[in-house]
């Protein structure tokens, strides 16, 4: 591997984002919290690879699709809906037949054609590019969806969320001109920067992948040149490493690296430039000259599969979510059963902003208190502050806020949610 110095200084700057953080995080494993915060589980009925999603984690995995779906419109992004089977006549088309087969389940026949469980997006949205024609004032015609693909992975590298075999995908392709290429190849680089601010992901890297020997990938060595350069110009100035024999079959890709707690590095988040895919499905545009020309499509995911990312969130927070994404957000405790009334109505004031809230009744105070360790807001009622309007405020970090009337509570975390920040209380 070759490593390109960059700026200069430790980590990584995008355009003016904060750098990632070069300090590792102390890491968990995601696993066993899953099971101890249930957020999702596993049956041997079900089978292996194809964990379900209990409550509390289809509350993280809904804040997280809502999160990049506003993102992306924000971005200029459309969202579509796309079937998760294709004829295998479209994967024939788009290379993934051919050289991708091995990680493809099998095909299903119905009657005389044949069908496949996708295992990516990119022909479909090849499809919806070419539903009719397109101009170049059109262009760049980005696409997303949060959709679902399947890949044939062998039971021994299967673990948790973070290798499935069903897998939902942030994922989306822009359609542009070769002279775009670079600027939304950028900008999808900036958009997953932003983004891992947000999700509070720490010690990321860039890695440039590149073809390795083998015949994995498409034999046009004119297009690899090409897709290389343009990603090398995005990536210029910006700390990464390039890695043979991890490119995409169809073109080289940027990818985000993160590591497990067992140290197992993976790709979070991607950016590639296909140079294949347009020329295999015929995709065109009409020019200003009123010729047609073949568009580019780049591909990107801002936070990877929903799996992998809750993963590794799970593993780098230790369950502590950012408020945003939590599960609960505040819980309020009454001392005694005099104030369980009073907490069902902070919670209902809550709810009614926006928050995810909840009353903790059960057991002693101590010991509600230790079961809430990880909500984000821990909102405690005896007889003084029922009697004020007010709660004894605890944050997750063990700082105490001390007596907040209730209407500023309410406030001040629906701000600190709808911002989406990293900080507790100002």
């Amino acid at each position: 591997m070759s490593r390109n110095p960059g700026a200069g200084a430790p980590g990584f700057r995008v355009r003016g984002l904060a750098p990632f953080q070069e300090k590792e995080p102390a890491m968990h494993d995601h696993r066993r919290l899953g099971r101890e915060l249930d957020l999702f589980g596993t049956d041997p009925l079900i089978g292996a690879g194809l964990p379900y999603w209990l409550p509390d984690g289809a509350v993280v995995r809904h804040t997280l699709e809502s999160y990049v779906r506003d993102v992306e419109r924000a971005a200029g992004y459309r969202h579509v809906y796309s079937p998760v089977l294709g004829k295998r006549e479209l994967y024939e088309i788009s290379g993934h037949w051919e050289l991708y087969r091995d990680d493809m389940f099998p095909p299903m026949r119905l009657g005389a054609e044949e069908v496949v469980l996708r295992p990516s997006l990119c022909p479909h949205h090849a499809l919806v590019y070419r539903s009719r024609s397109r101009s170049y004032r059109e262009l760049p015609y980005r696409l997303a969806e949060l959709g679902g693909m399947y890949r044939s992975e062998l039971s021994g590298v299967l673990g948790g969320l973070t290798r499935v075999r069903a897998i939902q995908l942030n994922d989306a392709h822009i359609f542009c001109t070769l002279d775009q290429a670079v600027g939304e190849a950028r900008a999808a680089v900036e958009l997953i920067a932003r983004a891992h601010a947000d999700l509070g992901i720490r010690g990321a890297r860039y890695r440039l992948s590149l073809p390795g020997e083998g015949g994995k990938y498409v034999a046009d060595p004119e297009l690899w040149r090409r897709a290389t350069g343009m990603l090398r110009e995005v990536l210029d100035g910006i700390d990464h490493e390039e890695a043979a024999g991890e490119a995409a079959f169809y073109g080289p890709k940027i990818d985000v690296q993160v590591a497990d707690a067992a140290g197992r590095e993976s790709t979070l988040s991607t950016v590639q430039i296909d140079l294949h895919q347009p020329e295999r499905f015929g995709l065109s545009y009409v020019g200003a000259d009123g010729a047609r020309h073949r568009p580019v499509m780049v591909h990107r995911s801002v936070i990877g599969s929903v799996e992998r990312v809750v993963a590794h969130l799970l593993e780098q927070h230790g369950g502590a979510f950012p408020a945003w994404l939590a599960p609960v957000q505040l819980v309020v405790l009454p001392v005694s059963a005099e104030q369980e009334g009073r907490a069902r109505e902070v919670v209902e004031r809550a709810e009614a902003a926006g928050l995810r809230a909840d009353v903790a009744v059960e057991g002693s105070l101590g010991a509600r208190i230790r079961a809430a360790r990880l909500v984000p807001y821990q909102a405690v009622i005896g007889a003084r502050e029922d009697a004020a309007g007010e709660v004894s405020l605890r944050l997750r970090d063990g700082r105490r806020a001390g007596q907040v009337p209730v209407a500023e509570l309410v406030r001040r975390v629906a701000e600190v949610v709808g911002a989406r920040g990293m900080e507790l209380w100002g």
